[in-house]
């Protein structure tokens, strides 16, 4: 596959979107069939973890970042976040576990089976930062504990990662996004958000001005995560009131903008000449060596 992409998009026959495109079905496709074949390996073993009604439970990955806008590069993390519907127990004869340490179990499995490095290397490598609390927070955690977490400790850069989330694989994803949405996008229009949009944004060019980001495409002045905050920041802002604007990917919101008259037409030209710019120039420098750079 990697072969394919690389050919046809270094011969002018692939472009950006396919590239992007393809990545993203490739990793859908692999966290998919890895969790299938792990919990039913655990389904064996213990059983299958059901709610208190006893209604089966399967574990929900969702897909945080470019993989979740379906705009994943050539040698990129996938950024996950595992959830599971209601908790219970499994219903196995054995030893039977709680749904919590099931999805726990399943949870470390599959980033394993993914970011381990073998004699025919590696899926993809995993990064779990973002679920709520970090590093420090469970590997999993149920819809109720989700939502809490955003009623209780949600903060806006949070909402702003959120944007992004969607459900890979599991049969209540539908459910999760429809708990996540009030979360995400405020039907009023928020001065609390515009105000933390803000000092994001001055972060961000806190981070830019440093010397060393100067020939970094992604985070340096002008560079990929300035545009997506472009676009971001007006969905967060307006995204309540205006359903449309509740999309994933990037150039879809940047288009959307110059429709409804927020951003100029000939802003949104340059930002879109840029973006697909930087997103090609990004993948000519990870083609080479399967190199996790953007300098």
């Amino acid at each position: 596959v990697m072969a394919r992409i690389v050919a046809r998009d270094l011969a002018g026959l692939g472009n950006l979107a396919e590239v992007t495109e393809t990545m993203t079905t490739l990793a859908e496709v692999t966290v998919s069939h890895a969790a299938a074949v792990l919990a039913a390996v655990l389904n064996t073993r213990h059983g299958t973890p059901r709610s208190a009604a006893g209604e089966a439970q399967e574990l929900v990955v969702i897909g945080m970042g470019k993989l979740g806008g379906r705009e994943l590069n050539v040698s990129s993390d996938i950024d996950l976040i595992f959830a599971y519907p209601e908790d219970g127990e499994t219903d196995g004869d054995g030893q039977r576990l709680s749904n919590f340490e099931f999805f726990t179990r399943l949870g470390r499995q599959l980033i394993g089976a993914l970011a381990e490095i073998t004699g025919d290397g590696q899926v993809f490598r995993v990064d779990m930062r973002l679920r709520p609390n970090g590093d420090s927070g469970p590997l999993v955690a149920s819809f109720d504990m989700l939502e809490n977490y955003f009623i209780t400790q949600g903060r806006e850069w949070e909402r702003y990662a959120w944007i992004k989330a969607r459900p890979l694989c599991g049969a209540r994803g539908a459910d999760l996004a429809t708990l996540a949405r009030p979360f995400i996008f405020r039907k009023y229009l928020d001065y609390g958000a515009i105000n933390a949009m803000r000092e994001l944004h001055a972060q961000i060019r806190r981070e830019v001005a440093r010397k060393d980001m100067a020939d970094n495409i992604k985070l340096g002045p002008g560079g990929i995560r300035e545009i997506e905050f472009i676009a971001q920041v007006f969905q967060l802002i307006r995204g309540g009131r205006d359903k449309a604007l509740q999309i994933r990917p990037t150039l879809q919101v940047l288009r959307l903008l110059a429709e409804r008259g927020i951003l100029g037409e000939a802003a949104v030209r340059e930002l879109d000449a840029a973006y697909r710019f930087l997103r090609n120039l990004e993948h000519r420098l990870q083609y080479l060596d399967d190199a996790q750079t953007h300098t």
